[in-house]
């Protein structure tokens, strides 16, 4: 009898503690996926060419970058996006892929496009304060006509940005 009784006693809490039936999330809200990693690739426009890009948001991305790579396609690229325009520099430590990097200000304006040769450490520096850096196969920026002028798609970018589950105001983006 004491067993049954004490067995009551501890069910009695559980008969509480069991959920509704009713849907947990109201009407009209909106679940949002999960975010997309660092290899994800995004549809972004570089002037009037659609390229596939990875977008290198913190520290230790941009530090991989596309180190040891061999594996991009011929639209395929990344790009390296920073809170305020600054002179950049790059090297090719570990890439063993030739590339082409353009750099861009902050309204996405291609200000300059450099080559950049496999596992080269001689640092490529933008000329002028620059807000995104985007590097392409070899020769993808003279083989589309991507000049400089020649404007990014923030928009899309902004989209990626979002996708990768973080604001794109806070890298002032629209």
């Amino acid at each position: 009898m004491r067993t049954t009784r004490l067995l009551g006693l501890l069910l009695i809490p559980l008969a509480f503690a069991t959920p509704g039936c009713s849907d947990p999330k109201p009407q009209g809200s909106v679940v949002s996926e999960s975010p997309k990693g660092f290899k994800e690739f995004f549809d972004i426009r570089i002037g009037t060419e659609n390229a596939r890009i990875q977008v290198a948001i913190w520290p230790a991305e941009q530090q991989q970058g596309l180190m040891h790579r061999r594996d991009l396609g011929p639209n395929d690229g990344m790009i390296f996006i920073y809170k305020k325009p600054q002179v950049m520099s790059f090297w090719m430590r570990n890439t063993p892929t030739p590339l082409d990097i353009g750099f861009f200000d902050a309204e996405g304006v291609l200000q300059e496009i450099y080559p950049l040769h496999s596992f080269d450490e001689t640092s490529v520096r933008s000329q002028k304060p620059a807000k995104f850096a985007v590097e392409m196969p070899r020769g993808w920026y003279s083989t589309h006509n991507v000049r400089p002028g020649s404007k990014l798609d923030l928009a899309a970018l902004s989209r990626a940005v979002a996708a990768r589950g973080m604001k794109p105001s806070i890298w002032e983006l629209p």
